[in-house]
């Protein structure tokens, strides 16, 4: 991991440690195990992912620039052909 990602992944790790204190899951209820919690993680990533694509359907990817997340697998950020 190079300082870049690093730097990433501990202001991700800061920003969810503070929604925490006032996290609800979406049928409302608080955050209580750990269930919860992953229940949790995958509504955000649902809400990331659909903002992304509604993103992309509205801007673009830049006329070639960037890339097409639509074809990401999300690990190495390699597009599938």
């Amino acid at each position: 991991m190079d300082t870049n990602q690093r730097q990433i992944a501990l202001s991700v790790l800061e920003s969810l440690r503070e929604d925490l204190v006032y996290a609800h899951l979406n049928n409302g209820s608080r955050i209580l195990d750990v269930a919860d919690l992953r229940q949790y993680l995958y509504e955000q990533m649902g809400r990331i992912r659909t903002n992304v694509f509604a993103l992309v359907e509205l801007y673009g990817n830049g006329k070639g620039h960037g890339q097409d997340v639509s074809k990401s697998n999300g690990h190495n950020r390699q597009a599938h052909p």
